[in-house]
């Protein structure tokens, strides 16, 4: 049990935060409707949500360049997976459990899309050879029927100051990624700079 006070019902959750006004109640569509579809175009990356039976979440990005997921219709779009790092959260979970909810982002832009829906793993030639890209077409890609679309206010974009420039560190003080991994994994002869050189590689080298 957590040693701090804990809400545990909407209704206590409504008395302390409220309820959204008549805008927020109605801007959900079931469609991908021709702003939607403009939106996506100029998007190069969104977050993907997934979760498996029990319940257990995993939140990974998918990018390349604008446009890069695939809509269909109205109500299907097809987002490429591109080559990782093998461990494949998203595709496992979405094998016990098809429920997923994207965040498509636009550099610049505040403003996000959310689209929620059901989705499957899908290996279909002709399909994959339209999301082809420097010459690599996807082994498989993640298609998605859509249920739910809408845009998220950027409040928490603009308490960020996400795309400012200015509000960004330097990068002499950001994280050392190969050493945060170096000391994660904790493998024997396994070092900052070994992972440095498999991590440039990986990049230079399996983008596609």
């Amino acid at each position: 049990m957590s040693e701090y006070k804990s809400i545990g019902t909407e209704a206590e959750l409504r008395e302390l935060l409220g309820y959204p006004g008549e805008l927020v109640q109605h801007k959900v569509i079931g469609v991908i409707d021709e702003h939607c579809r403009g939106f996506i175009a100029q998007s190069p990356i969104l977050m993907l949500a997934t979760s498996d039976h029990a319940g257990h979440v995993d939140v990974s990005p998918r990018g390349d360049a604008p446009g890069f997921a695939l809509v269909l219709d109205e109500h299907r779009l097809v987002i490429p997976e591109r080559p990782g790092n093998r461990r494949m959260d998203s595709l496992i979970n979405l094998l016990s459990n098809p429920r997923a909810g994207l965040i498509f982002m636009i550099p610049g832009l505040e403003e996000t899309l959310r689209v929620n829906g059901r989705a499957s793993i899908v290996r279909d030639e002709q399909l994959l050879q339209r999301m082809e890209a420097h010459g690599r077409r996807p082994l498989v890609g993640i298609l998605i029927e859509v249920e739910e679309c809408y845009t998220h206010c950027a409040k928490a974009f603009k308490r960020s100051s996400l795309w400012n420039p200015q509000s960004w560190p330097d990068k002499e003080q950001l994280p050392d990624i190969p050493k945060m991994i170096a000391d994660h994994v904790k493998l024997p002869g396994i070092s900052a700079e070994q992972v440095s050189a498999s991590l440039n590689e990986s990049y230079t080298k399996r983008l596609y």
